[in-house]
Formats: structure tokens, sequence, C-alpha cells
């Protein structure tokens, strides 16, 4: 079992963040510090990537514009410059690294039309943004790789917002009402476009969703190899889910923080015990996150959180 981080952490200093991952963490990851401003967010990172998707900074959030906009073009400045941190921390460095994106549908519940509401509205507008992501995703995974060519590159694809699009709960602009709910074959397609970019670069994809209501077999199903979740959000109804997609060579990768190491250990063994796994059937499969991002602590106290789940495997 190894020990990762979600991908927010608190605070500005990303090189001391960087040294600290690659330092402590049998999985590293390219860390997000969305204090540092809008483009350094989960959302803002995903708009630096864009590929051929003008966007820029409005009261209301992101939105599509006909060309890049001063707000994007920070971003992906800020982009390169993590790059550039990244590659000087991790010279000679070997192994699994983790970086993160977000995912397709919590891209379009949260970036805006031209003329207003949200991308989600528009057929032809998610479709669209969900192929640029893709292609700006495969191309982020070739510079990443240029930049640490030691590493085998994992991305994890957040999709928060996945289980309020799947219900018809995201607000319409007005706030009055709702949008449609959006089917599973539809979520299905453009979670394929990211995840086949993905393989297509020569990456593992893997899903991080920090929110109740996983459906861990439209995710499996759209070729995912590793699913993230968070581990007191699981109730015992939706065991045999999990069952099945490991059972079926998906992998999991439970989120979870407790006071001690041992205590969190026995936390992960209890939930793949419930599944009716023994050890042998998923410890080396099993990556270790905590509950969700860590953006909101204390940077001592996000620190200790991720030192405590890498101790916990090594218990």
């Amino acid at each position: 079992m190894r020990a990762t981080g979600v991908g927010s952490m608190p605070g500005e200093d990303l090189r001391g963040i960087v040294r600290f991952v690659v330092d402590e963490l049998s999985l590293p990851f390219l860390p997000e510090l969305p204090a540092r401003g809008d483009g350094a967010g989960m959302v803002g990172r995903a708009v630096a990537l864009l590929d051929g998707l003008g966007a820029d900074l409005q009261p209301a959030g992101w939105r599509l514009t006909d060309r890049p906009g001063l707000d994007q073009r920070r971003a992906r400045s800020l982009l390169s410059y993590d790059l550039d941190v990244l590659e000087e921390e991790t010279q000679g460095f070997e192994g699994d690294l983790k970086i993160q994106v977000t995912g397709p549908w919590t891209l379009v519940a949260a970036m805006e039309r031209p003329r207003g509401d949200r991308v989600l509205s528009d057929h032809g507008a998610r479709r669209e943004v969900a192929q640029s992501l893709a292609s700006g995703v495969a191309a982020h995974v070739d510079e990443v790789r240029r930049r640490v060519p030691g590493a085998s590159l994992i991305v994890q694809v957040d999709e928060p917002g996945l289980r309020a699009v799947l219900d018809g709960q995201i607000p319409t602009a007005s706030g009055i009402g709702r949008h449609r709910r959006v089917h599973d074959p539809d979520a299905d397609a453009a979670l394929r476009e990211v995840t086949a970019a993905v393989r297509g670069a020569g990456a593992r994809p893997v899903v991080h969703m920090c929110a109740p209501g996983v459906p861990v077999t439209l995710l499996s199903g759209a070729g995912f190899e590793a699913i993230s979740f968070g581990l007191a959000l699981v109730p015992r109804a939706d065991y045999d889910a999990y069952a099945a997609v490991l059972e079926a060579g998906v992998d999991l990768w439970p989120g979870a923080t407790a006071d001690d190491p041992s205590a969190l250990r026995r936390t992960v063994d209890t939930f793949f015990s419930g599944l009716g796994f023994g050890e042998d059937a998923w410890v080396h499969r099993t990556v270790l996150t905590p509950a969700c991002g860590l953006a909101d602590r204390d940077p001592a106290d996000a620190r200790a959180i991720l030192r405590r789940g890498a101790d916990a495997t090594r218990l």
C-alpha cells in the first residue's frame, strides 16, 4: 500500500511542498495551491489546459470566450512555473508521479457559456469542452514526462461535481431552477474522451470523487484504472458495487483521516474486510489518501495528515 495526497494544499510555498511530497510520500504528486488565486485552483488549472478554447474570469466564475483572456494566460503561466519547480525538485527521480486535472463534468458545471448559463446546458458546448480538455491533458502529460523523464505518470481526474450532474442538482444561472440530469451514456462518453487521451499519452487514468454516491460502476466502465473516494462517505449498501469493481481489476484508493497511523490503518483494513477481501487481494493495489483536499488546513496540519498516511502504509 502506498500513500499520496488528493492534490490541493494550503499556502503559497510550492517549492517547499513539492520537496515534502517527494521526500515523504511513496506516490508523490504535483500540488495545487489555490491560495495563489483563481488560476491556481482546481477549475483554473483545467482552464489552463484547454486546447483551442478561450476563457476568462468573470464575477460569476470562468467563462468561455472567443480567444484566451488575460486570466487564462496567467493560469497557463502559473502552471508553467509549477512545472519548472517540479522539474527542479525531481532531478533523478524515478517512479510513479501523480498529476491532477478537473474532470469534464465538474468543469462544464462550473464554467459559463459566452452568453451566460452553464456550459452544462449546451450539448454541443460541453462535448467541445470535453474534447478540448482531453487534448490539453494529453499535451500536459507529454510536457510533464519531458521534464521528469524518469516518472511513470498517473493522471487523477477530479470529479466532485459528477453526482450533482447525474442527479440534476446543478442550479441554473438564476438559481431558481436546476439543469436537467445527465444520463449515464452521455456521462460515460465525456469521461471516455479523457481516459482515452490519458492512455494514449502513456499515463494511467484515475478518478477522484470526494462526495457521496460515487457511481463506481459508471467510472469503472469509462476506463479508469482506479477510483479514489472518501471512505467515510461510503454506505454499507454500496459495498457490493465496490467489491465488484475491485474484483474486475479496478483499484480502490480510500481517503481517510485519523489521529494516529494505527487507527488509520485499522480503518482501511476494516473497509476491505467488509468487502470480503483478504489483505493479499488489495494491499499491493491500494493507495491511501486524505479524506479530501487539504487547502483549507493549516500548513503544518496538512503535512502532518500526509505524514500519518505514509506511516499507516508502512505498518
